[in-house]
């Protein structure tokens, strides 16, 4: 059949009283995505450059309305249409085209076939009048009525307009380079755009017999917000454009990000939407998936609206994560909930069993000597680490050795630490033995040993079992067995243990996966998250890289389309871990660059599956003596520009190592403890 008619701007259509306008669906630059035309190109960017800045939604509602002659909706990917400026009554340009008589249609050879509105009829005469006669098509036996056909009187032989103008019935989609050709009937079929099955209206391109795209995807608007699309479930402060394809170049560049509604990959081949101003991406049928906010404890993943799963007066102590600042932390919580322990009194002068000297206490008015101890002051490149914790201090009053004033010995405590149980009994994870306060580990150098819980190093006190050499920090001896967090608020996490169950399974913080000891989990969302991440990663810090506060983020940052990089390192960031940010200055960090102020920023970050700083429970500082070297060597960590081990050749970056200061000479702490006298 011939298609080739010239569409006029007006039209006088047989079926309607009045004259019919033509409307444009799409821009006439954009109707023909197969013209390479270096002057459609030069408008191309000219209509971007007057549109960019403008966050119009384009919905699908937008077309037609209803062609009255086959009864379908007018769709935008029509390109245009005939409408009646009087009247609601519309035509798709193909069907105010059609014949009026076709010869040797290939459905129905030998007679001709004539468009009408009724089911009987002369071929010599034509009536548009309407009729309550039902009539059948003979090709795919739905029932009509009152709807145009092709008809043969001689045979009584009918078939609608959609069946009898298939092959003709093509559209032009800006996902594919070809035309497409609409399929006959409904069939079961994936679907190019999704990867799903559907049921129903398919076009395939006939050039490329695999591409196959159901009705529903053909239609899917150019932007969206996903709030309107799923009834908030989802939010994004940004319209999203939809996009035909996430090239594994692009993917790659933007450091593998997930499904931010399902938390699941994507294929390249797959249409996605993304937003234009942040790393924000959706698959497309996540991006319209309507749920109700309940029902998304059933998800996969945490990143709906969730309603809350428990309620405050049953969880009186419960600990709310992250802690605001570096002066926060587990331990500081449970002290101030011990009520016993908080009546005791501090004193000025206290002989602690973790020190061999007295301590003295400091308070807003105190000082040691004639020198006052500054507090920690990252801004100021301060450091005050507590000897217990090994974590800062930023507020008053705590203790310091007697001997500080003259730089003969610079131990500290928090008053806190003070005034720790001598024992914990019946730990879950070591219920054979007590664990006794140990302020330092017998027979390591410097008390260095590994947590059994955080698995991070640390050389301040611990609780211990020496019979089992089992030893975790004072921080994890108190981990309770349920938070919450700001990275999925409203539901519980609970303290669970590693097992091969969830060995497979990764951190939401630092995306690696959970094959340490243990961790928290929403049993509802499948969130997981390492212990270290949820509970040593405070929410505010503060760096002489920035004069603002940096905030921890969660995902990247919007209106920040950009590369990141870590302002401490100069290394590349990837925003899908856990990072710190200044929305102000637009700077970044990687979570364990920024927290304590360390001996070299650029000894900070290590490339390995850790968010935190590897040595946050370790306190550098002091020095020691070891056999066949004349000078004492100092307790730093492994630079770069240290080398390898005098002793076993490795490299010395990123590890606990002892360097002489007045020589190139520098072991790790493994071998320097074969060397201790």
């Amino acid at each position: 059949m011939d298609t080739s008619v010239v569409a006029k701007d007006q039209l006088h259509h047989f079926s309607h009283e009045h004259l019919l306008s033509l409307a444009h669906l799409q821009q006439p630059n954009h109707i023909n995505a197969n013209v390479d035309d270096d002057d459609e190109d030069e408008d191309e960017e000219e209509d971007e450059d007057e549109d960019e800045g403008k966050d119009e939604v384009v919905e699908e509602e937008h077309h037609g309305g209803q062609c009255q002659m086959c009864n379908e909706q007018i769709y935008s990917f029509h390109l245009c249409y005939y409408y009646c400026e009087c009247c609601d009554y519309s035509l798709h340009k193909f069907c105010a085209e059609l014949p009026m008589n076709q010869r040797n249609h290939p459905l129905h050879l030998g007679h001709d076939l004539t468009l009408s509105k009724v089911y009987q009829c002369s071929p010599l005469l034509f009536s548009y009048q309407s009729t309550d006669s039902e009539w059948k098509c003979f090709v795919c036996n739905r029932m009509w009525k009152n709807t145009y056909n092709y008809h043969c009187s001689t045979c009584k032989f009918s078939i609608d307009i959609v069946c009898a103008t298939m092959s003709d019935r093509k559209i032009d989609h800006p996902s594919h380079p070809h035309r497409l050709e609409r399929m006959s009937g409904h069939i079961t079929s994936s679907c190019v755009a999704c990867g799903d099955k559907h049921e129903g209206v398919f076009f395939q391109c006939t050039t490329c017999s695999t591409f196959r795209v159901n009705l529903e995807c053909a239609l899917l608007p150019t932007k969206l917000l996903i709030q309107n699309q799923t009834d908030g479930i989802y939010s994004h402060s940004h319209p999203l454009t939809l996009a035909y394809s996430f090239p594994y170049s692009d993917k790659k560049a933007n450091f593998h990000p997930f499904c931010e509604v399902c938390y699941k990959e994507f294929h390249e081949h797959l249409w996605i939407y993304s937003c234009g101003k942040c790393r924000y991406y959706t698959h497309v049928d996540c991006a319209i998936s309507k749920r109700d906010s309940f029902m998304s404890i059933f998800l996969p993943k945490w990143l709906g609206k969730t309603h809350k799963n428990y309620k405050n007066d049953e969880y009186p102590n419960l600990l709310h994560c992250p802690f605001h600042d570096e002066g926060d932390n587990l331990l500081k919580h449970h002290i101030s909930n011990q009520s016993l322990i908080n009546k005791q009194h501090d004193v000025d002068i206290l002989n602690h069993s973790s020190h061999q000297h007295p301590l003295v206490l400091v308070d807003d008015q105190t000082s040691v000597g004639k020198n006052m101890v500054s507090l920690h002051d990252p801004m100021k490149r301060i450091q005050l680490l507590c000897d217990g914790c090994v974590k800062p201090i930023m507020t008053t009053p705590f203790y310091v050795c007697c001997q500080h004033a003259n730089g003969q010995c610079c131990f500290v405590l928090h008053e806190r630490c003070t005034k720790l149980p001598s024992q914990v009994q019946d730990y879950p994870d070591h219920p054979e033995h007590a664990l006794f306060l140990i302020p330092k580990i017998p027979n390591k150098l410097f008390g260095v040993f590994n947590c059994v819980i955080c698995q991070l190093p640390s050389n301040g006190f611990a609780y211990g079992c020496t019979v089992c050499e089992y030893y975790i920090d004072i921080n994890c001896a108190f981990t309770p067995k349920e938070i919450t967090h700001d990275a999925h608020p409203d539901h519980l996490l609970l303290k669970v243990k590693f097992s091969e169950k969830i060995s497979k399974t990764y951190c939401n913080a630092c995306k690696y996966t959970m094959k340490r000891s243990w961790g928290f989990h929403c049993p509802s969302c499948n969130f997981y998250i390492h212990g270290e991440c949820a509970l040593l990663l405070p929410k505010v810090i503060k760096h002489k890289c920035d004069k603002h506060p940096l905030i921890l983020r969660y995902k990247p940052a919007e209106n920040h389309m950009g590369e990141y990089f870590c302002e401490i390192c100069e290394d590349e960031l990837n925003p899908w871990q856990w990072f710190y940010h200044c929305s102000t200055c637009a700077q970044s960090t990687h979570a364990a660059c920024a927290p304590l102020i360390h001996q070299d920023e650029q000894a900070t970050y290590a490339e390995n599956e850790r968010t935190v700083y590897t040595f946050l429970n370790v306190k550098f500082g002091g020095t020691l003596e070891i056999r066949d070297h004349p000078h004492r060597l100092a307790f730093v960590q492994g630079l770069e520009r240290d080398g390898v081990c005098f002793e076993c050749y490795e490299d010395l970056q990123y590890k606990i190592i002892f360097k002489c200061l007045e020589c190139e000479f520098a072991i790790d702490y493994e071998c320097a403890s074969s060397l201790v006298s």
